[in-house]
């Protein structure tokens, strides 16, 4: 289990997953704009949320920078306290009462 990777197939799975995961953003947008309930429009924004933090973590890996690893974290905590917002706007009509 000590054997080191193939850096060649290394950058080619890593590309592979950029491509699905964007395609998954087009996918989800799709939904967010199509979506037929509010509901569904939130659930595709948290998944372009969660897709982007994986695109961040992939470019990290792929650029070998450390920063985009701190820039995954901040969008996934703006994410989530964005998708908590809309959420109780969709159920309550209102964010901050």
């Amino acid at each position: 289990m000590s054997e080191a990777t193939d850096p060649a197939l290394l950058e080619t799975v890593i590309s592979a997953a950029l491509v699905i995961v964007s395609g998954l953003c087009v996918l989800c947008s799709y939904r967010v704009i199509r979506g037929p309930t509010n509901p569904d429009r939130v659930v595709a924004l948290d998944a372009i949320a969660t897709n982007v933090v994986a695109i961040a973590v992939l470019f990290a890996l792929q650029t070998e920078r450390g920063l985009f690893l701190t820039v995954s974290l901040v969008l996934a905590i703006i994410g989530f306290i964005a998708t908590v917002a809309v959420a109780k706007f969709v159920t309550e009509g209102e964010v901050i009462e």
